[in-house]
């Protein structure tokens, strides 16, 4: 028998409708069955078998489906169209017309007990707070896109996931998205889930938290995983965003060219998609690669187009972070007032809860540009608070650096006992970057012939 609502549901259905068409019950039953028959069910004291209810519903001239569990037809079919049409619009960059349009699908396919449209919303509203900043909701929506498909392959559970990790590692808990995004891993592939897609998806996602903790061999295989992965995959964003990732252990690794090539791959892929903020990490990552291997000018022009575009799409949590490159660039090109500036005003969008790595940079820098205008104590208070934001986040890529400049600093002011400490912190993170965190990798995919 097919899914379908009690008898007393149905029979208070089957009675709407036909004295809303204003047929008797006799009109209704001939010629298959007869009017005490429909009186019987309509007072819901049968359950009336599929022909039944076929039959009834050809006469009132609905789908069985609505007639069953109350559900238009098409109903599913017409949700998926707009779901689509909610990522296009988040696509180009306008999230919160997306997210209305995804509360409004959400509120309908929970009217009609549709989870698999259910948890496609929550998803879509996941990703439309992410790229607005609103982290505690994204996690939330993520959340609960995972209830909704606690029943289906863990494949399938995977964007839920790999979401909910996102949230926590744009506000900072770094040790808990590699966490969440491991063990998926660890389940996939021990589990014999080969799902190029899925993995393509994880992989790509742990490459950053591995980068910020200095676990740079870890995100250098789940590196050369993705990529052995890649031509497995059918969606081009996901490939875009995997280049993306690529560029950063590639630059890591000291290969500045090949990490620019992986970046021009992943750019036009999101401008044939029309995928604006992704397109605009781009640039942001393009930029930061231009930095490192000293191209200042062309570093500047990238950060520039990446801010300009993301104020355009309201990406406030990415735009902030983009902007601290920038302002980066801004000092080592002898602009400091400028980059200060600019620091001083995005500080306020960032916390330990929301870019905690990025919000530490921000305060290392200003740290650096108050120890050229000869401001030890306003150096030092920078120092300690971008120190507090990176423990806190288990950053260890970038901890040993900044104990060094404080330790430097507390030593040329005469506090050599306080130096030493700094110093021996960042030796700590700098001898085993990583390793203090992470247990075992996880399993392997079956990547071989």
């Amino acid at each position: 028998m097919r899914e379908r609502d009690d008898p007393e549901v149905i029979g208070r259905r089957v009675q709407h409708l036909r004295t809303q068409r204003g047929l008797t019950q006799r009109q209704l039953a001939e010629p298959a069955y007869t009017p005490a028959y429909i009186s019987t069910l309509e007072a819901g004291r049968v359950r009336a078998s599929d022909e039944a209810l076929t039959h009834i519903a050809d006469r009132l001239g609905v789908a069985y489906e609505e007639l069953a569990v109350g559900r238009p037809a098409h109903l599913a079919t017409g949700l998926r169209l707009r779901l689509t049409e909610a990522q296009r619009v988040l696509a180009d960059g306008r999230a919160e017309e997306a997210a209305a349009q995804y509360a409004a699908l959400l509120a309908e396919a929970e009217a009609h007990g549709l989870g698999g449209e259910q948890a496609g919303a929550l998803l879509g509203l996941g990703e439309c707070a992410l790229e607005t900043g609103e982290l505690a909701t994204a996690r939330e929506c993520f959340e609960r896109a995972e209830e909704r498909l606690a029943g289906e392959s863990l494949p399938v559970r995977v964007p839920a996931v790999r979401g909910r990790a996102v949230s926590h590692y744009l506000a900072g808990e770094l040790r808990y998205a590699v966490y969440l995004l491991e063990t998926t891993l660890d389940a996939l592939n021990r589990g014999g889930l080969h799902d190029p897609e899925a993995l393509l998806l994880l992989y790509t996602a742990v490459i950053g938290p591995y980068m910020d903790m200095g676990a740079h061999a870890r995100a250098a295989k789940a590196a050369e995983f993705a990529l052995a992965l890649a031509p497995q995959a059918e969606d081009p964003a996901l490939i875009a965003r995997m280049h993306r990732s690529v560029a950063r252990t590639l630059l890591a690794d000291g290969r500045a060219a090949e990490a620019d090539a992986s970046l021009a791959k992943a750019a036009e892929l999101y401008r044939g998609l029309r995928l604006r903020t992704e397109l605009a990490n781009c640039h942001w990552m393009r930029g930061y690669v231009c930095a490192q291997a000293g191209e200042l000018e062309r570093a500047e022009g990238e950060l520039r187009k990446a801010l300009a575009m993301l104020s355009q799409t309201r990406a406030a949590l990415y735009r902030s972070q983009a902007a601290v490159e920038l302002a980066d660039v801004l000092h080592r090109r002898g602009r400091s007032g400028e980059a200060a500036e600019l620091l001083e005003g995005v500080l306020g969008d960032l916390s330990s809860e929301r870019g905690a790595v990025h919000a530490a940079a921000a305060h290392r820098l200003l740290g650096i540009i108050a120890e050229d205008g000869r401001d030890t104590e306003a150096a030092e208070e920078h120092y300690v608070r971008a120190l507090s934001l990176l423990e806190r986040a288990g950053a260890a890529g970038d901890l040993a650096d900044l104990c060094r400049l404080l330790g430097d600093l507390l030593r040329r002011t005469g506090r050599t006992e306080a130096a030493l400490d700094a110093y021996r912190t960042g030796l700590g993170h700098r001898t085993a970057p990583g390793t203090t965190t992470l247990g075992p990798a996880p399993a392997q995919p079956p990547l071989g012939p």
